[in-house]
């Protein structure tokens, strides 16, 4: 059998898992992919940002899983027919839409008053959080460095919002819930990939939100502009194409050496923030995000070795 590894990768509203099969000799430009990815992730990020300013977040999420499932069916449908439906567990399927679902939520409401960098950084805390679950409550055995990144993680958040800050608001729980409804979307992908295809499960995933926010959206519903329905779709194509490039990466470097790199989204996220929302974040919040990347990173080497 081939060795695979899963990776969960996040943008607004569109999440994936990635399976990492036996990588190539090319890591460089597995790397340079990976970078691309994230900045279409990011840029995602930022229309959805901007979209949030007008339209009900309900509304934006719903078109953005709703031209997710299309593009996944357009796709992958021709190669895999009905077997894109097919799961052994759908009840925790269904879970795991439940929780992306839940965490898109939060963290769209939330970009509506905290800016896309710290949102994102806040967000990729997740993985620390579901290390943190494995060890205290599946009884996982977690080694020293892992611990270390966790409460390194903790104490980049905390850095983020401390008290003076302009973050110190109710408005930050919105991405910290997000961040904790990722992490059981990711503690169910790895429960759910031992069973189900990986392509399967991502459309299972984008075919159940978009269900259950169609039997709300329409309370929330305001007809788009021209200009906004392109945005949808271009964010949602964005987000697609990252997903693609994501996916070749992880086939021409190993997850080890490539999914580090992926931080690499908090900083394009700012980058954003700052061109196009004018937003700065100061010295104590840049010192948060980059010990929030740091254990993010750590914590990866730390599982792979």
């Amino acid at each position: 059998m081939r060795p695979v590894v899963l990776c969960v990768v996040r943008a607004a509203g569109i999440t994936w898992t990635v399976e990492n099969v036996i990588p190539s000799k090319q890591p460089l430009y597995g790397v340079l992919f990976i970078l691309i990815s994230t900045l279409l992730f990011a840029s995602h990020d930022g229309i959805t940002k901007y979209l949030t300013l007008t339209y009900p977040a309900i509304m934006i999420i719903w078109a953005r899983f709703a031209i997710q499932t299309v593009l996944t069916a357009g796709v992958f449908v021709p190669k895999m027919g009905a077997r894109i439906l097919y799961s052994k567990q759908y009840k925790i399927q269904l879970m795991r839409g439940v929780c992306m679902l839940m965490s898109s939520m939060f963290f769209v409401l939330g970009l509506r008053y905290v800016p896309v960098g710290e949102a994102t950084s806040v967000v990729f805390l997740a993985p620390l959080i579901v290390t943190w679950y494995s060890g205290k409550v599946l009884g996982e055995k977690i080694q020293m460095g892992q611990w270390v990144a966790v409460t390194g993680g903790l104490l980049g958040v905390l850095i983020i919002v401390r008290p003076g800050s302009a973050l110190f608001t109710p408005a930050i729980l919105l991405p910290m819930a997000a961040a904790f409804a990722m992490a059981g979307f990711q503690i169910l992908t790895r429960r759910v990939l031992t069973t189900d295809h990986m392509i399967a499960t991502n459309f299972l995933t984008s075919l159940v939100c978009t269900v259950l926010l169609s039997v709300v959206v329409w309370y929330f519903w305001q007809t788009p502009g021209l200009g906004a329905l392109s945005l949808m779709i271009i964010g949602s194509s964005l987000a697609m194409a990252g997903h693609l490039l994501l996916t070749h990466a992880y086939r021409l470097g190993s997850v080890a050496s490539l999914a580090p790199f992926s931080y690499s989204q908090i900083i394009f996220a700012t980058l954003i923030g700052f061109l196009f929302f004018g937003y700065t974040p100061d010295v104590a919040t840049r010192v948060g995000m980059a010990i929030i990347m740091l254990s993010g990173a750590g914590l990866i080497w730390w599982q792979r070795r």
